[in-house]
C-alpha cells in the first residue's frame, strides 16, 4: 500500500520545498522548474509574487526528511 505523502522528488525539488518553508523575506533563488513542479504536486502556492508551502507539503518534507537522513547513511 503507498502512503498519500510518498513522494520521489529530485534533489533539487527537496531543496526548493525546503527554502519555500522559509519567510518570503529569507528565500534564496529557486528553480522556476523547481516552483512550477512543486505547485503541480500541490506541494507549494503562491501567495502573491512569494511561493509558500501548503500543508500537504509541511506532510511531506516532515515525513522526507526521515529518508533523507536514511539515505545519507546508506
Amino acid at each position: 500500500m503507498q502512503d498519500e505523502f510518498d513522494y520521489d522528488l529530485t534533489p533539487g525539488q527537496w531543496e526548493a520545498l525546503k527554502a519555500v518553508r522559509t519567510s518570503a523575506s529569507r528565500l534564496p533563488q529557486i528553480s522556476r522548474y523547481a516552483v512550477e513542479s512543486l505547485m503541480a504536486l500541490g506541494l507549494i502556492a503562491m501567495s502573491g509574487d512569494a511561493p509558500v508551502i501548503t500543508q500537504t507539503g509541511r506532510k511531506v518534507l516532515i515525513r522526507g526528511s526521515s529518508q533523507l537522513l536514511l539515505d545519507l547513511a546508506a
